[in-house]
C-alpha cells in the first residue's frame, strides 16, 4: 500500500503540476489573444482612417474634376455665342441697305484722308459704288472683300483697311471684356 499511496501522491502532484501549468498557459493565451486582438483592432482603425482619407480625397478629386469640367462647358458655350453674335452683327452690318453703306463708306473716306490725300478704293463685287459717289480717285472690286473697303495710296504703298470685319474685330477685341460682362454678367 505504501507504494499505492506514493504513486497517488506524485500522480496528485502531477496532476496539481500539470493543472498549474495548464492554467499559466491558458492565463497566456488569453493575454496572446487579448493583445492580438488590440493589434488587429489598432490595425483595423489605421485602415479605417486612410481608407475615410482616400475615399474623401477622391471625392475632392472627382468634385473639383466635375467643376473644372463645368467651367470647360460654360467657357465653350460662352465662347460659342459671342462668336454667333460677332457673325451677326457682321451680317447686319453687311446686308445693310445701299444708303447706309454709301454713307459708312463716305466716312470711312473722309477718315482716311488724314492719311491718303487721294486713296483709291478697293470694294466687295457685290457693291456697286463710283469713284465719284465715294469721293476717291478710282474703284476696283476685290473678291476677298465681303463688305467695307480698303483704301490705297496711288503707289500702294499705303493702305487702310476699312472692312468691316477688321473694324468690327479691332472694337471686338478691344471691349470684349465689357461685351462679356453685359452679356454673361
Amino acid at each position: 500500500m505504501a507504494l499505492d499511496n506514493v504513486t497517488k501522491e506524485i500522480i496528485a502532484s502531477a496532476d496539481a503540476k500539470a493543472g498549474e501549468i495548464k492554467s499559466q498557459a491558458d492565463a497566456e493565451v488569453k493575454a496572446i489573444l487579448a493583445e492580438a486582438d488590440a493589434l488587429i483592432s489598432d490595425m483595423r482603425e489605421k485602415e479605417d482612417k486612410k481608407l475615410k482619407e482616400a475615399v474623401e480625397r477622391l471625392k475632392r478629386q472627382e468634385l473639383s474634376s466635375a467643376e473644372l469640367e463645368s467651367k470647360k462647358i460654360v467657357l465653350s458655350k460662352r465662347k460659342e455665342i459671342l462668336a454667333e453674335a460677332f457673325e451677326t452683327v457682321l451680317a447686319d452690318l453687311e446686308s445693310a441697305s445701299r444708303d447706309v453703306k454709301l454713307e459708312q463708306y463716305k466716312d470711312m473716306v473722309k477718315s482716311a484722308k488724314t492719311v491718303i490725300d487721294k486713296p483709291k478704293a478697293l470694294i466687295s463685287p457685290k457693291d456697286d459704288f463710283s469713284a465719284k459717289e465715294l469721293g476717291v480717285k478710282s474703284v476696283e472690286t476685290d473678291p476677298r472683300i465681303r463688305a467695307g473697303m480698303i483704301l490705297q495710296s496711288e503707289d500702294g504703298t499705303v493702305e487702310v483697311d476699312m472692312q468691316y470685319e477688321t473694324i468690327l474685330q479691332t472694337i471686338w477685341d478691344r471691349e470684349i471684356k465689357a461685351l462679356s460682362d453685359i452679356l454673361f454678367g
